[in-house]
């Protein structure tokens, strides 16, 4: 029987869509220098990889996460939580450098699998499917019997009616229905990520590679979690967790776009100001509301000279403002 996911294109749905559109046009068309590209993607990577290794459970920060990025060690970490990093690298680059692929197929995911797995997981085997019973929380995925079929199912599903869909909503299928089967016995979780980002690269939706959605699971990582229970709750709609994924989406694209923005004003040690998570949020709050010192304060869960720490770069940088008086000053987006 062929798969056929259930959901409704639901008004709230379809404003996310447009407005990832918008936005995607928005960072196309950004007059950025070629130069700064790879180091964009070198930062996307690093919040990516950095963000699905720590879902499953890996301690290291991102500052951690970029050393690695750029050559260097950590020579007091356990070797596990490094290899884990460089295995997501590996998988990163390998749907980067194939972001044209007509089809993805079986072989895909397997290579995928192989390549997050090498020397990372608890459980074998490594690039097969499992051939033993799991669980994940409350949910018991298919027997192992039927893995083969159901993927099956599923990348034929992705590789012609899934065609015609947006890319969000095509990613956000594939990304919920590969947890479901769960076809291997550790490392799905990360695997499914890197398969819907691949999805999305594959639409265009980020041409240059350069954001990152799994900050934005990590970051809610509970409702990515409710999300997914939700589904089977509601006897497999997937219209709230398509509403979450294109909420993460159109996030994560905002943000990829104030970094654009960002390195135009560049620093006297001409590199571009690469923001940290709290800055990002505190942008776009700004540029939803002004706020004062004492709400980005209450907002962000942080002192008053830990707001001026996160601010001053901001301001620097031309990409906020303070306005108004002493007291009653507030700060927006220039």
């Amino acid at each position: 029987m062929p798969y056929e996911p259930k959901y409704t294109i639901t008004t709230h749905l379809m404003g996310l869509i447009e407005s990832i559109s918008s936005m995607r046009t928005k960072i196309d068309i950004s007059p950025i220098s070629l130069a700064w590209i790879p180091r964009l993607t070198k930062e996307a990577f690093s919040r990516m990889a950095h963000s699905s290794t720590a879902i499953e459970g890996n301690p290291l920060t991102l500052r951690e996460v970029r050393i690695l990025s750029e050559g260097g060690t950590l020579p007091h970490t356990k070797p596990r939580y490094v290899q884990e990093i460089f295995n997501y690298f590996a998988a990163l680059k390998h749907v980067s450098d194939n972001n044209q692929k007509e089809k993805i197929l079986e072989g895909d995911a397997l290579k995928l699998h192989v390549l997050i797995g090498k020397d990372a997981l608890d459980r074998e085997p490594v690039g097969s499917y499992r051939t033993y019973q799991v669980y994940v929380g409350g949910h018991k995925p298919p027997k192992a019997a039927d893995v083969p079929k159901l993927m099956k199912e599923l990348l034929e599903w992705l590789n012609t009616k899934g065609r015609l869909l947006p890319a969000v909503i095509s990613s956000a299928i594939l990304h919920y229905q590969f947890e479901y089967i769960h076809p291997f016995g550790d490392g799905n979780g990360r695997v499914g990520r890197v398969l819907a980002t691949w999805e999305l690269y594959r639409k265009g939706l980020d041409t240059h590679h350069i954001f990152s959605v799994d900050e934005v699971y990590w970051e809610n990582r509970q409702r990515y979690y409710n999300a997914l229970d939700l589904v089977r709750k509601q006897k497999g709609d997937l219209t709230g967790w398509l509403e979450f994924i294109a909420e993460a989406v159109e996030l994560s694209l905002e943000r990829a776009l104030q970094r654009v923005e960002s390195i135009r004003a560049l620093k006297e040690d001409n590199k571009p100001l690469i923001l940290l998570p709290k800055q990002e949020k505190l942008l776009h709050l700004i540029k939803s509301s002004p706020l004062s010192i004492k709400e980005i304060q209450s907002e962000l869960k942080v002192t008053k000279s830990g707001a001026h720490f996160l601010i001053k770069p901001l301001i620097e940088a031309n990409l906020i403002k303070r306005v108004g008086g002493h007291k009653a000053g507030k700060y927006i987006i220039t």
